[in-house]
């Protein structure tokens, strides 16, 4: 064969092989549809029994996505030689208020019982009205109330789901969210079973307001492991991001959800090159239901491949009636430049602890859960945070490398999002800083949890706030929440993977926050804790989403909206009548103890018309609808009548909401 006609073979395989990637890559990249499989309604959380803490410990691993490159995807990060001082951390400690002081802190879930010897927990957490969640690897769910009582046993995630991929393995990154828009909880844990899948996210949304009642299951099977999945709540949907073989979101059916529809469905869009974080709804002012969901990732320009250092926003709105939808970036914010990655990519041996060689993982390669969205009266907020190299640390070689915490918020004023301020936190002390949690109360006040170590500290909890009025970039002095007393001195390096920070719907204004932290110095021995603070001057007392001084509930009903005040929402189910005598009774569920009332044109009730049925607690409740005048008169002529009945629900120290109910009355003549 010729040199010449070898080099044209060769020249029309390669044409054929650069085609074959290509439709791979963009098969590869097409959204998908997944249908929910093996729904179930589980048994309510305080009739299950206690776990044993038996779950197989194992150490949870943190998948390279790049690691099948030639350069198994470092891309020049790790061994750079030294790293510039962040530009911003000379100012990060710059404003005028204090952060304050820690409330009543109280120890979560710990080892051996929580996850049977593995690491890392995987600490999350959040805080609804009246009580607070903790979910850890892997995987465990505490139920507390808000002074630290635990309420019902720990139990096992897995229990709450049909036999079948979601139970009984408990495989962990457990998600745990509190939806305030609908009043409702939403637990979350992967599936791996092994080999070429399928995968599965295995989702619980707790049937009523209460954590501790019944959950409807759903599992959602997914064509590659679906690992770090991160869950956000938005009106249109819950919006998860995983890491795959690319970088992918996914929109769920939350309306289908929640009503306990087994035909609820996800759309998946693959193909992005950075992780993405969902962004996840504070407070009572919520998107407009039609909106997609936001997340965000950050690049870097020489691991990314150019362009300056940037903020990207993305915005997912999925079709469930005609899927998929569409997802597309819809902003880029150029950032001050920053240090990507603290010690490299995956390099997981990165931060120093005291009394000991042993490091632990940064994971500064990805977003910090949460992204948090905010509306205002003026604006809409979105904060985050991420893990950089050039903190002060680094000048004190045996302190550690340098890991500070940018973080950031963005600001939609009715024009579109832009970057409103950024700063790198960096107060000193020789503290490497890292797997932070941020989030925004209803002043605009900003809350930053995160964990703190060097070489001659051990890793400990600490956060800081800043202001609206502070100076832009800058937060206030630091607080210690628990102070580590040990070290982790497991050859398996990993830390934490994520924290967790919220804001207490209650009130609008308390922090919440819960990491790790050793005690002792042991292999895993890790141990969790759970505490809150709250800036002074915060106050939304009518929990109508602005920050005021008044004392008293929202003056207008929102029977979709969870506010602080005792929910008013419930929901009209069947109607009965009863021919023999003219009436009829209308079965009504309500979410709590209050009052309910029925009322009417030439309508009566059972009781004299100033008076109420009294209702005790959350359940089935049955009004008897009684004619009178006109419709009396009417059903006695002619055997039938229309009548329209009005149902008010007040809620104990609450807000009354009113609902209409039609009535087809019958009576035999």
């Amino acid at each position: 064969m010729t040199r010449g006609r070898w080099r044209g073979i060769s020249l029309v395989l390669l044409v054929v092989l650069s085609l074959l990637v290509a439709a791979s890559a963009s098969a590869a990249s097409k959204p998908t549809v997944i249908h929910a499989q093996g729904f179930g309604v589980s048994k309510p959380v305080r009739g299950l029994g206690p776990s044993d803490g038996a779950s197989p410990g194992r150490p949870i691993g943190r998948v390279n996505p790049l690691a099948g490159e030639g350069d198994a995807g470092v891309r020049a990060t790790r061994n750079r030689g030294s790293v510039p001082v962040d530009p911003l951390a000379a100012d990060s400690g710059a404003a005028g208020s204090r952060t304050p002081a820690p409330g009543p802190v109280f120890e979560g879930m710990s080892n051996p019982f929580a996850c049977g010897g593995c690491t890392p927990p995987d600490t999350n957490g959040d805080v609804g009205p009246n009580n607070y969640v903790q979910v850890v690897n892997a995987t465990k769910v505490a139920i507390y109330n808000k002074t630290g009582t635990l309420l019902t046993p720990a139990f096992e995630l897995s229990s709450l789901f049909p036999a079948g991929p979601c139970n009984p393995d408990n495989d962990g990154d457990p998600n745990i969210e509190y939806d305030p828009i609908a009043d409702r909880w939403v637990l979350a844990q992967f599936k791996d079973d092994g080999g070429p899948g399928p995968f599965h996210m295995c989702f619980a949304v707790s049937r009523t307001p209460d954590p501790a009642g019944a959950y409807f299951t759903y599992d959602f099977p997914t064509p590659e492991f679906p690992d770090y999945f991160k869950v956000g709540v938005w009106p249109s949907g819950y919006y998860v991001s995983t890491n795959e073989s690319t970088y992918t979101a996914y929109a769920l059916d939350r309306a289908k959800m929640l009503a306990g529809d087994p035909t609820a469905t996800a759309v998946r869009f693959p193909g992005q090159s950075n992780f993405l974080m969902p962004a996840d709804v504070d407070g009572v002012r919520d998107p407009a239901s039609t909106d997609g969901g936001l997340f965000y990732t950050f690049k870097d320009d020489v691991f990314h491949g150019g362009g300056p250092d940037r903020i990207e926003l993305f915005q997912l709105t999925p079709n469930f009636a005609s899927p998929p939808g569409t997802f597309a970036m819809i902003g880029s914010f150029p950032v001050t430049p920053y240090t990507y990655t603290v010690c490299g990519f995956f390099d997981l041996s990165c931060i120093p602890q005291s009394g000991t060689a042993q490091m632990v993982d940064a994971v500064s390669e990805w977003p910090m859960q949460r992204f948090t969205y905010r509306q205002f009266g003026d604006h809409a907020a979105l904060v985050g945070d991420f893990t950089v190299g050039g903190g002060s640390a680094s000048a004190d070689s045996p302190a550690g490398p340098g890991a500070a915490i940018r973080w950031f918020e963005l600001r939609n004023t009715g024009a579109g999002w832009g970057l409103f301020q950024e700063g790198t936190y960096d107060p000193g002390g020789g503290l490497n800083r890292f797997m932070g949690s941020i989030s925004i109360d209803v002043e605009g006040n900003i809350g930053l949890g995160y964990s703190a170590s060097s070489s001659s500290a051990f890793p400990s909890i600490r956060y800081a706030t800043r202001a609206p009025t502070d100076p832009a970039g800058a937060m206030g002095s630091e607080q210690v929440m628990e102070a580590g007393t040990g070290s982790q001195t497991s050859t398996f390096d990993r830390w934490g993977d994520y924290s967790a920070m919220s804001v207490d719907p209650s009130d609008q204004c308390t922090f919440w926050y819960t990491n790790e932290f050793y005690p002792v110095t042991s292999v895993n021995a890790w141990h969790t804790a759970i505490g809150n603070f709250k800036v002074p001057s915060c106050a939304d007392a009518d929990k109508d989403g602005v920050a005021d001084n008044s004392d008293a509930c929202p003056t207008v009903a929102d029977l979709t909206t969870a506010d602080g005040c005792p929910s008013n929402g419930f929901t009209i189910g069947k109607k009965k009548v009863n021919k023999k005598k003219g009436t009829a009774t209308v079965t009504v569920s309500v979410p709590g103890a209050g009052e309910l009332k029925l009322s009417g044109k030439d309508l009566k009730s059972q009781r004299p018309a100033s008076a109420a049925k009294p209702v005790g607690a959350a359940g089935n409740f049955k009004l008897k609808v009684i004619p009178k005048g006109k419709t009396k008169k009417k059903l006695k002529q002619k055997g039938k009548a229309k009548v329209t009945a009005k149902i008010t629900f007040t809620p104990t120290g609450g807000l009354a909401a009113t609902q209409s109910a039609k009535v087809k009355l019958k009576r035999k003549k």
